[in-house]
C-alpha cells in the first residue's frame, strides 16, 4: 500500500515520501503527515529476532513506500554502523524497576543521532529520485543537540550545505563546543542573540520567504530542514520504540501483546509524537507520559486544553527542552482536529496572539497522554536518588522524565512495564549532573575537569565525542541578531 503525505494546513493535495523529505516544510507553512498511519504488520515474535537495522527497515518501509528495498536498506546500513558505540544501537538499561532506552550511543551522544544519522542519506536519495539538480541547503534551529547531530550527519555530504542557528546563551558549554568545533567545508554555525523559539521562528520565516526561495533557485540552491518538522526525522524515531518493545519481549520482561508505558522528556514534541505513531501502527503502548521542565507549556496544554506561549522563557539545566513553541504538536492537533482548516485557524492564532484552545471533543481524543513537569530541584533530586540507589547516572533531560514518572505512579498507581526515553549522555551536562549528586563540591572545576570527575563518579568511560572536543579548535564564531538571520544565510551562500 502506497503511503502519501499532505500538509497539516493544505488543500489536501498529496506528495510522495521522498518529496515530503526533500521539502521539509510544506509550502503553506504546514507539516507533512501521512494520509494514514500504516499498520505494523510484522508479528512481534519475528521482531524479537531482528537487529536494530532490521527493525528499522520494517518500520520505515511502511512509511517510505516510494523507496526501493535496496535504497532504504542502503540508507539504514550507512546510518547505523560503527558510528554507534554499541552493536545494539539503542540498548535498554534497567534501573530501579524502570527500563531506560539509551538513545545516546551515536556520534554526538544525544538521541538526535538516531534520526540525523539517516536523514542525510534519505535526503540525497530523495534528491536523486526526484531529479533534483540544486544543492540542498539544510537550515536548522537547535536548542542544543539537533545542531551538532545534523552537522555530523551532513558534514562533507556532496550536494549539501548545512546552516545551524542556536541561542548564544541557551545551550550547555559542551553542546556549544561540539558545534563550534564541527569540521566540514559545507557546515556553518551561527549564534543568535535570543532564545530557541526566536531561532526556530526565524528559520520558519526564511522557509516561508517565497522571494528568497526564487533567488536561491536561480543560484542552484533549495532549502530543506533537519529539524523534527521533517518527516524524514520523525519516522526513524518510531523505529526505536518498536525495537524497545521487541527487546522487552525477547528478554521476557513483557508478554507478546502486553502493553508498555512510555515516558519522554519533551520540548518540540517530536520524540513523543514518534511513540504516538508507533502506538497507532499497532504497537502495544499504554500511556504516553509527556515530561516537561519548568517551561511547562505542554503540561498546561494537556491539563487545560489551552496552548499558551505567552509566558516567561526559563533557562534550565535541561536546555534542549527550553521551548515554548512545540512545533511537532501541530501534527497531533491536525489529527484530533479532523480538518486542515481547523488546524490552520489554531496555528494562525498561535502566530498572532500566542495561544489557541482545543474543543472538548478534541481534548477527549488525548486520553492516551499524561502530562506533568519537574522543577529544577526535583530533577536534581532524582539524579541524586537514582545514583545513590543504583549507581546509574542520568542526564538532566532523562531525569525530568524520571521525576514526572514518579508523579504519574503516585497519581495513577499504574504499574505497567515502563520505558523512559533516555535522550542524552550525562557527559553532555556534567556540571549539572555532578552538582545534583554532590552539591557544590565539583562547582569550581573547569568544564573538562568536570568530565573527568563524572567519569570517576559514574564509572563509565568518557565518550569519544567528548574526548574529541578537548583540544579541538573553534572553527565557527559568527553571532547575529534575530533580524539578521536571512542576511547571514545569503552571505554564507554568496547570493
Amino acid at each position: 500500500m502506497e503511503v502519501l503525505y499532505k500538509s497539516t494546513r493544505g488543500d489536501g493535495s498529496t506528495v510522495t515520501a521522498s518529496q515530503a523529505i526533500l521539502k521539509g516544510l510544506a509550502e503553506d507553512g504546514g507539516l507533512f503527515v501521512p494520509l494514514q498511519i500504516p499498520a505494523l504488520d510484522v508479528p512481534v515474535a519475528e521482531l524479537t529476532k531482528m537487529s536494530y537495522q532490521e527493525v528499522a527497515y520494517e518500520v520505515m518501509s511502511r512509511f517510505f513506500t516510494d523507496f526501493t528495498e535496496e535504497e532504504l536498506k542502503s540508507c539504514i546500513d550507512r546510518a547505523y554502523d560503527e558510528k554507534f558505540d554499541t552493536k545494539d544501537i539503542a540498548p535498554l538499561h534497567e534501573a530501579d524497576g524502570v527500563y531506560y532506552l539509551e538513545l545516546f550511543h551515536g556520534a554526538t551522544i544525544a538521541f538526535k543521532d538516531m534520526a540525523l544519522s539517516i536523514l542525510p542519506h534519505l535526503l540525497t536519495t530523495s534528491a536523486k529520485k526526484n531529479q533534483v539538480k540544486n544543492d540542498i541547503v539544510i537550515l536548522t534551529a537547535t536548542s542544543g543537540d539537533t545542531g551538532k547531530a545534523a552537522m555530523a550527519g551532513f558534514a562533507d555530504v556532496p550536494g549539501t550545505k548545512i546552516i545551524v542557528f542556536y541561542p548564544k546563551d541557551g545551550v550547555s558549554p559542551v553542546q556549544e563546543k561540539q558545534m563550534l568545533t564541527q569540521k566540514g567545508k559545507n557546515t556553518y554555525v551561527v549564534a543568535i542573540r535570543g532564545n530557541f523559539d526566536d531561532a526556530q521562528t526565524g528559520v520558519k520565516k526564511i522557509f516561508n520567504d517565497k522571494a528568497m526561495a526564487e533567488e536561491l533557485n536561480e543560484q542552484g540552491f533549495q532549502f530543506s530542514s533537519a529539524n523534527s518538522i521533517n518527516i524524514g526525522r520523525l519516522v526513524p524515531q518510531v523505529a526505536y520504540y518498536v525495537y524497545a518493545y521487541a527487546s522487552l519481549v525477547r528478554m521476557g520482561k513483557l508478554a507478546d501483546g502486553e502493553q508498555m508505558n512510555v515516558v519522554v522528556p519533551t520540548g518540540n514534541f517530536g520524540n513523543i509524537l514518534a511513540a504516538y505513531y508507533a502506538k497507532n501502527m499497532g504497537l502495544p503502548i499504554g500511556k504516553l507520559i509527556c515530561a516537561s521542565n519548568e517551561n511547562k507549556v505542554l503540561y498546561d496544554f494537556f491539563s487545560t486544553g489551552s496552548y499558551d506561549r505567552n509566558r516567561e522563557f526559563i533557562l534550565t539545566g535541561s536546555p534542549s527542552m527550553d521551548i515554548l513553541i512545540s512545533s511537532n504538536l501541530e501534527r497531533l492537533i491536525h489529527r484530533i482536529a479532523g480538518s486542515e482548516e481547523t488546524n490552520k485557524e489554531m496555528m494562525n492564532a498561535l502566530s498572532k496572539i500566542g495561544k489557541y484552545e482545543i474543543t472538548d471533543e478534541m481534548k477527549a481524543q488525548l486520553s492516551d497522554f499524561y502530562g506533568n513537569y519537574a522543577t529544577e530541584d526535583e530533577t536534581g533530586a532524582v539524579i541524586k536518588k537514582l545514583y545513590e540507589k543504583t549507581g546509574y547516572v542520568l542526564d538532566t533531560h532523562t531525569a525530568v522524565a524520571a521525576a514526572v514518572y514518579e508523579k504519574y505512579i503516585e497519581e495513577s498507581d499504574d504499574k505497567r512495564t515502563t520505558v523512559i526515553a533516555s535522550t542524552a549522555s550525562p557527559y553532555k551536562f556534567a556540571r549539572n549532573v555532578l552538582h545534583a549528586i554532590d552539591g557544590e563540591k565539583f562547582d569550581p572545576l573547569t568544564d573538562m575537569e568536570q568530565i573527568d570527575a563524572l567519569c570517576e563518579t559514574a564509572k563509565v568511560p568518557v565518550p569519544k565525542a567528548i574526548e574529541e572536543i578537548r583540544t579541538a579548535p573553534v572553527l565557527h564564531d559568527t553571532v547575529v541578531e534575530v533580524d539578521e538571520m536571512d542576511g547571514i544565510v545569503k552571505k554564507i551562500l554568496a547570493i
